[in-house]
């Protein structure tokens, strides 16, 4: 008789963290589902969560290392050999006086665990490197940049609130086919009929008609690269109108007749041919 453990799971695969219930059958996967419980992710689930038992279960998956040996082909081996030649590879390479020489690789899933917070700092730290690459060049830099300038901290984002918001802006971004993960908005496509449903609008601005620009109640197809004149623009309008307010956040907020002044130029005439967006449209 196969014994039947259901476990609960938080998804590692992307920031929406996601709630899963996991069925393990003697020590095998067999299931996966949103967790309905989840009081985030209320029982969503992704094409990608849903998929872990056929990962646990692909035969191509590694599960020991793999060394190359003197024939060019590779080979399991042990834990032992392995990091044995990770220190020689390092070693001869750092024996050379350039700590610059050497990189890591950081990405999902890797990043959303503990460990991958605790020891990536500890290890460039010994390595003595600056280099990191990272899947979130490609995607999400902007975002940890403007978080460290606003905030102190590049990890320090934001989570909009989506499921109250009456007017949500999403610049760039397509949260439709990323499923709002650094957003961390668990069923975006819920969350969009919910918010439609109250009365709420989206704007989407990006130059590429996405399918979440598609599905927009305005889209501005901004030009490529004009982004910053776009959006000092928006704050012009905001300062002129007198639409700024700090509210109870303005005794920890510094700078903020500064951002004023430096934005009065950037009308939205000024900048509507650059932007290839109407003046009326900025505005709006």
């Amino acid at each position: 008789m196969a014994e039947t453990a259901p476990a609960l799971r938080i998804c590692p695969l992307c920031e929406a963290t996601c709630g899963l219930t996991v069925t393990v059958e003697d020590e095998r996967i067999t299931a996966v589902r949103g967790d309905r419980e989840d009081v985030f992710s209320r029982g969503f689930i992704c094409p990608k969560g849903a998929s872990f038992g056929e990962l646990d279960e692909d035969p191509d998956r590694l599960t020991r290392p793999l060394v190359r040996g003197a024939d060019g082909e590779l080979r399991e081996t042990g834990w032992d050999e392995a990091f044995a030649a990770v220190a020689a590879g390092l070693g001869g390479v750092l024996g050379r006086g350039d700590p610059q020489a050497v990189a890591l690789f950081l990405g999902n899933p890797n990043v959303h665990t503990m460990a991958g917070s605790l020891y990536p700092p500890v290890l460039m730290s010994v390595l003595r490197t600056r280099n990191v690459f990272t899947a979130s060049t490609l995607d999400q830099m902007p975002k940890h940049v403007s978080s460290g300038l606003l905030y102190g901290d590049a990890f320090a984002i934001p989570v909009p609130d989506v499921d109250r918001t009456d007017h949500l802006l999403v610049i760039g971004a397509n949260p439709l086919d990323s499923n709002g993960s650094l957003a961390t908005a668990p069923d975006f496509p819920g969350k969009l009929k919910r918010l439609r449903r109250r009365g709420g609008r989206l704007t989407v601005v990006d130059p590429r008609r996405t399918r979440t620009a598609k599905l927009a109640d305005r889209h501005l197809a901004v030009r490529p690269g004009s982004d910053a004149l776009l959006l000092m623009a928006m704050v012009q309008v905001l300062f002129a109108e007198g639409l700024v307010e700090t509210g109870e956040l303005g005794a920890h907020l510094s700078g903020v007749e500064e951002v004023g002044r430096l934005a009065e130029g950037f009308t939205p005439e000024a900048v509507a041919d650059a932007c290839d967006v109407p003046a009326a449209e900025i505005r709006a």
